[in-house]
């Protein structure tokens, strides 16, 4: 008579999301298009990715804010940490949320809320 013992389950303590793949594909996406649409191109893309998730109950939440840099770029900051950068010009930047960033705050009640951001592209990479 055999007898197996059962073993734990090994599981990776990294989580994904279906949002990873389809901001990867967003990013591939806006690249393609023209430099001057890219700005109107990622957005749209973001604003399904959010729409797609919210309607994801068992996944992790997925948002990304959407500011005006002090350079004319467009900001997109999302929950954990990173940002993408459209700059004038149409060039897409990886960006850490805060240490790419000059970053003023203004005090709304009770909490402080980003008031403006002007990014380092010289700390930033270049999406290519």
């Amino acid at each position: 008579m055999t007898v197996e013992s059962e073993s734990p389950r090994l599981e990776s303590g990294v989580l994904t999301s279906p949002a990873d793949g389809m901001l990867k594909e967003a990013i591939a996406v806006t690249l393609a298009a023209e430099p001057k649409s890219r700005v109107q191109v990622f957005e749209h893309l973001v604003r399904n990715i959010e729409s797609f998730m919210a309607g994801q109950v068992h996944e992790r939440p997925w948002t990304c804010r959407i500011f005006s840099g002090t350079d004319g770029s467009r900001v997109f900051r999302g929950g954990v940490g990173h940002s993408l950068v459209i700059d004038t010009s149409g060039r897409l930047w990886r960006a850490r949320s805060y240490e790419d960033f000059i970053t003023t705050y203004i005090e709304v009640g009770n909490i402080y809320e980003i008031d403006s951001l002007t990014p380092l592209y010289e700390q930033m990479r270049e999406y290519l």
